[in-house]
């Protein structure tokens, strides 16, 4: 378990942040950048939740995700190297990923099929949650990036999750818009 007791350290005072194995890297390092944005994305859900009370099921899905985010950040901030570690790091791995996937399938069953684009708004939970999809969209660009790094290893079981999160992301919103009933849709051309 993480104890923090004292929350400034001045070690990144230089502009460098230490990983969890121990090696300083700049905070505008591709890595640092990718798991900074899903912290961003896990704020964002968090601000959705704020409008999910109403929707109990929802929320503890994103309850859920909002843990497994710590997870991803986690194992984002612990390089694997490909040598074997004398500890266990805490990766991402399948049955998260399959788990979402169940979630998605659960929300989307009383979604009626979509004849558009969904325009972001309707409820305010549906609009943060398209906020939250956004932000883990450009987390999910970072880590793809930096997956085509020589030497800068992402798990696949994580890229698989962060792709599948936007996905469901999108669903939530459609479900907290009334089932999708209170969607906003696009409608091409319409303003010429």
């Amino acid at each position: 378990m993480v104890k923090l007791n004292k929350i400034y350290t001045r070690t990144g005072d230089d502009g460098t942040t230490g990983l969890v194995t121990g090696p300083r890297r700049l905070k505008h390092d591709l890595r640092v950048d990718a798991y900074g944005t899903v912290d961003e994305t896990n704020s964002a859900i968090g601000i959705a939740r704020l409008h999910t009370g109403a929707l109990p099921e929802l929320d503890a899905m994103l309850f859920r995700i909002q843990n497994d985010l710590f997870d991803l950040g986690a194992d984002l901030a612990t390089p694997d190297t490909g040598e074997k570690a004398s500890w266990e790091p805490l990766r991402i791995v399948q049955s998260q990923v399959d788990r979402l996937e169940s979630e998605i399938d659960t929300l989307n069953a009383g979604l009626d099929p979509l004849t558009s684009f969904v325009l972001p708004g309707g409820s305010p939970a549906a609009a943060y949650l398209h906020l939250a999809r956004t932000v883990s969209r450009r987390a999910e660009r970072l880590m793809v990036e930096l997956s085509k790094i020589e030497g800068e290893i992402v798990g696949a079981p994580a890229l698989k999750y962060i792709n599948r999160l936007s996905d469901f992301l999108f669903v939530a919103s459609r479900y907290a818009n009334d089932g999708g009933k209170a969607d906003i849709l696009w409608v091409p051309g319409k303003n010429r």
